[in-house]
């Protein structure tokens, strides 16, 4: 008997549409339907399924998250600038009870001082920041490398 694969949503926030355009010095070049599409191709070599969704307004976020629960097994949330001052969206992800795995493009730990604050993360079950667009994929084999150990980190 086959095992169902896993399905991962992976969630972005505000302004992570304009990836590409949008500050290249600091995001990168690459384009957030790049980032998709190279982890679409990915998924099923890591034996998951995966979905994507954007949104710039909060309340979208949340209601995203809310649903994730009927129809995925985990969630990769880059929620950009709402990641430092959300606790709406914290709120959410602590609500949900499915493992969440906060990204961010950049090292926020070495920016402005109020990206250095992350309300999410301490719901959250991992944190990826300062490594780019590979961070997703990181999230996502953290979450299947989660769901194989039964929660477990180590």
């Amino acid at each position: 008997m086959q095992q169902a694969r896993l399905r991962i949503l992976v969630i972005n926030g505000p302004n992570l549409n304009l990836l590409g355009s949008r500050e290249p010095d600091v995001y990168g070049q690459e384009t957030l339907e790049t980032i998709e599409s190279r982890l679409r191709a990915l998924a099923p070599d890591l034996g998951c399924e995966v979905e994507f969704f954007q949104a710039n307004g909060e309340g979208q976020l949340i209601d995203a998250l809310h649903r994730a629960p009927a129809t995925v097994d985990g969630v990769v949330l880059n929620p950009g600038a709402l990641g430092h001052y959300s606790y709406a969206l914290m709120d959410a992800v602590s609500a949900i009870g499915l493992p969440v795995v906060e990204v961010h493009l950049t090292n926020v730990l070495g920016r402005e001082p109020f990206r250095r604050q992350l309300v999410i993360a301490p719901v959250a079950v991992g944190v990826i920041m300062g490594v780019g667009p590979v961070g997703y994929e990181l999230a996502i084999r953290g979450l299947l490398a989660r769901h194989r150990t039964g929660g477990r980190t180590g």
